[in-house]
């Protein structure tokens, strides 16, 4: 047992303490064998301890670790070209400029910040327009913005209050959506391509279109979170890109360092153009080490062609869970799936497949999430899917009798 005295209790006491990985597979202290189906909650895409990345990060380390943003370095200029390349679909670039962070948290701070600050601009120095709408059950951060945009009531609540101008409505209804955005207030639309933490929820399939077009028809900016979603892991490079519309502002963090922490903000060239110098900051953001690994993640992607493989990978995986006893639904896109049991004993079935030596994890009571690697194999997918057939009788039965 880890002694965890001086640790602040900000997390539940962990089931199990992981020591090493390699690829889908964890190990723990006591030297057994996990399969993991979360990927750290969608950020170790190409799996554990990745030669490439693994590499790049050992030879930055020993080369150049930081140097901060008072000057120069030779890969942020590379990696911010290539996720610019990848908002435009891989092909073609997109025409806008990146904002490097640490976390999902601080990049759409970052977008936060840029919004309010592109408003200002748009109104001729007049009055700004500081209003943002979100949606219900969102999860963008835990920083004081980031959780007030968040649409959790009960993370919110106990840090109140938090700053002013944030509105909620319910997700993929755009009658909501269309009586909020009040132009004369409002300055942008922050929107999670898929909600992961409600439960793997999908919108409408014309819901993004819909709401780009309101934002364009209003003047006010469409930020699109794809912290989660983003690179790869929806059968896409982005999950926007699945309906054909560009953002003005995107975020990104999770997958992009491959377990290294990296995050993102990119926004229209015409956007960003309102950050001036000594606007926004980090101090670590876009160091070298950072951006090696993400240099070699996103490399590694492209090489492995990996929204081709999520599809297809997300396909057998949707196909096998749908086919347990006891699984009502499957949400979701690619390798981003929620599965919908039949009783709320998604925690006893988390636990349960844990036990088993499979790591899942539980959003909502009665709904399972998996994100595995993009990389992840048909054999492992079976050996994932067998383990819950085996797990979930007996999870239903304790989710029912509770």
């Amino acid at each position: 047992m880890v002694d965890r005295r001086w640790l602040m209790r900000t997390y539940a006491e962990p089931p199990v303490t992981f020591v090493r990985g390699e690829g889908s597979v964890l190990v723990d202290d006591h030297g057994r064998r996990y399969l993991d189906f979360l990927s750290g909650l969608a950020v170790t895409s190409l799996g554990h301890a990745h030669p490439a990345v693994a590499t790049a990060v050992a030879e930055q380390a020993a080369t150049l670790v930081h140097v901060s943003n008072l000057f120069g370095n030779v890969l942020a200029p590379e990696v911010a070209s290539t996720l610019d390349r990848l908002v435009g679909g891989g092909g073609a670039h997109a025409g806008g400029q990146v904002f490097f962070a640490n976390s999902g948290a601080e990049a759409n701070e970052c977008a936060l910040k840029l919004a309010r600050r592109w408003a200002g601009r748009a109104d001729g120095g007049g009055a700004v327009r500081p209003g943002v709408v979100c949606a219900d059950d969102a999860f963008h951060g835990r920083t004081l913005a980031t959780l007030a945009a968040t649409g959790q009531e009960d993370k919110r609540r106990p840090f109140a209050p938090l700053p002013t101008g944030f509105v909620h409505v319910p997700y993929d209804d755009l009658d909501a959506l269309d009586r909020a955005v009040d132009p004369s207030t409002v300055g942008a639309v922050l929107v999670e391509a898929i909600q992961g933490e409600a439960g793997v929820v999908v919108p409408s399939s014309d819901y993004l279109a819909r709401v780009r077009q309101l934002c364009t028809d209003r003047g006010v900016l469409l930020i699109v979170d794809e912290v989660q979603t983003g690179l790869g892991r929806t059968g896409a490079w982005f999950a926007f890109q699945h309906e054909g519309i560009t953002p003005d502002i995107v975020t990104v963090a999770k997958a992009l360092g491959n377990g290294v922490p990296v995050g993102a903000c990119w926004a229209r060239a015409e956007v960003a153009a309102v950050f001036s110098p000594g606007d926004h900051g980090s101090t670590f953001g876009g160091q070298p080490l950072a951006m090696a690994a993400a240099r070699a993640t996103l490399a590694a992607m492209e090489a492995e062609e990996v929204p081709r493989r999520a599809a297809r990978s997300g396909a057998r995986l949707a196909a096998g869970l749908l086919a347990i006893e006891g699984v009502d639904a499957v949400r979701g896109r690619g390798l981003l799936l929620g599965v919908v049991l039949s009783a709320p004993a998604a925690v006893a079935a988390t636990r349960a497949a844990l036990e088993a030596g499979l790591v899942v994890n539980a959003p909502r009571p009665d709904v399972l999430r998996l994100a595995p690697s993009l990389l992840v194999s048909d054999d492992e997918i079976d050996e994932a899917v067998g383990i819950l057939a085996a797990v979930l009788p007996a999870a239903l039965d304790e989710g029912v009798r509770q």
